[in-house]
C-alpha cells in the first residue's frame, strides 16, 4: 500500500512537471485593488482563465493583486511598458498628462454607464488617441458606471458642498471638484479608507462598484447622485500588456489573446462595473444610509457649473497643440453612439 502511494505520488510529480514543461510563456498581471474587488475577481480572474484555457495550458497567467509586486498605482502603466511585469490593470488618470487626448472621457456629465461607455471609450481611443497607447498592447479600455458623492454630512444641492474636502480620482475630477467649490484631495483610491477613517477627506467622489471593498458605507452616511441619463463623471481605465511580450508570442498564442481583448472584453469589463453599482447601492440601503438623487433642475445647476472643468481642458489641450473642442465633441459622438 505505501509503495502504491509513493508510486501515485511519483506520477502525480511527472504530470505537473509536464504541464509546467508545456507551457510557453506566464503572464504576470499586476493591479491595485485587492483579489475579491469586482474587476479582479469578476473580469481579470475569468479573462485568465479563458486565456489559460483556449491556449490548451500554453499560457500560464499569475495574478497579482494590491500592488504585491511592488510600486505604487501610477506606476503601473509604466510597469508595464517597461516590461517590469507582463499586463497591467490601472486607473489612466494616475499619470496625468500621459493620456491627454483620453482624458477627455472624464469631462462632467458626458458618461451614461459602464458598458455602454466602455464600448464608447474603447472606439474612441482607437480612432482619436491610439498614439497614447502605442508603447503596449492593448487588452481591454473601459470605465466605470456613474461617479457619484460620498459624504459625511448630506449634500442636497450645490451649496452644501462648498468647502467640503473630497477625495479626487485624477486630475480632470480634481478640477472639477475645485469648480463646483469643494477642495479636492487628489488620491489613489486604496488610500480612500484611511483618508476617511482619520478625517483627511470629509466624502469621497467613487461609482458604487468600488463602496464595499472600501467600506465607504461604514464610514459615511449619505450619498449623492444625479438625475438625467448622463452621470457626473467617469473615470477610465487600461487593461494592456507589455508589447515585447504580445509580439514575442507565437501566431497561435497571439490568436488566443486577440479573441481575448478589444470592444467585447472591454465591454464585459463595464458590465462587471454596471453589476458590481447595485451591490455597493444595495449595501448601503441595507445600512440604512441616507442615498438622495438629485432632481432635474438642481442637477441642471451642477452643468452649468461644471462648464468651466470643460472650458478648462480645451485650453489645456490648445496650449499643447491639440483641438479639444473636437475631441470632446467625437467622444460625445462615440458615447450618442452606444445609447
Amino acid at each position: 500500500m505505501k509503495l502504491k502511494s509513493i508510486l501515485l505520488g511519483a506520477i502525480a510529480t511527472v504530470s505537473f512537471t509536464a504541464g509546467a514543461m508545456a507551457q510557453d510563456v506566464t503572464l504576470r498581471v499586476h493591479q491595485f485593488l485587492p483579489a475579491q474587488a469586482p474587476i479582479p475577481s469578476q473580469a481579470i480572474t475569468p479573462w485568465a482563465e479563458a486565456i489559460q484555457e483556449q491556449s490548451d495550458g500554453r499560457i500560464a497567467v499569475e495574478l497579482y493583486p494590491a500592488m504585491q509586486l511592488g510600486g505604487a498605482p501610477d506606476s503601473l502603466f509604466a510597469q508595464a511598458q517597461d516590461g517590469v511585469v507582463d499586463v497591467i490593470w490601472t486607473v489612466l488618470g494616475y499619470t496625468p498628462g500621459r493620456f491627454p487626448k483620453s482624458e477627455v472621457f472624464e469631462l462632467p456629465f458626458l458618461m451614461t454607464n459602464g458598458e455602454q461607455t466602455s464600448a464608447a471609450f474603447y472606439n474612441y481611443v482607437m480612432d482619436n488617441s491610439a498614439d497614447e497607447f502605442e508603447s503596449v498592447h492593448v487588452i481591454a479600455l473601459h470605465t466605470h458606471g456613474p461617479g457619484l458623492f460620498h459624504t459625511k454630512d448630506p449634500i442636497t444641492s450645490l451649496e452644501d458642498l462648498q468647502g467640503m474636502k473630497i477625495r479626487g480620482g485624477s486630475r480632470i475630477i480634481s478640477s472639477m471638484l475645485g469648480e463646483l467649490g469643494a477642495e479636492p484631495i487628489g488620491m489613489p483610491v486604496p488610500q480612500t479608507t484611511e483618508a476617511l477613517s482619520r478625517g483627511v477627506i470629509e466624502g469621497t467622489t467613487v461609482p458604487w462598484e468600488v463602496t464595499p471593498s472600501l467600506r465607504i458605507a461604514e464610514l459615511v452616511t449619505n450619498h449623492t447622485g444625479f438625475s438625467g441619463e448622463n452621470g457626473l463623471y467617469t473615470q477610465t481605465f487600461g487593461f494592456v500588456m507589455n508589447r515585447g511580450t504580445y509580439e514575442g508570442l507565437p501566431e497561435d498564442l497571439k490568436a488566443v489573446i486577440d479573441a481575448n481583448s478589444g470592444l467585447e472584453t472591454s465591454m464585459m469589463f463595464g458590465r462587471v462595473m454596471d453589476e458590481a453599482d447595485l451591490v455597493g447601492l444595495k449595501i448601503a440601503q441595507d445600512a440604512g444610509n441616507s442615498i438622495v438623487t438629485l432632481d432635474e433642475a438642481e442637477t441642471e445647476r451642477w452643468k452649468e457649473a461644471s462648464q468651466s472643468t470643460i472650458d478648462q481642458w480645451f485650453a489645456d489641450m490648445d496650449a499643447i497643440g491639440i483641438d479639444g473642442e473636437a475631441l470632446y465633441a467625437a467622444a460625445q459622438e462615440a458615447v450618442a453612439a452606444e445609447q
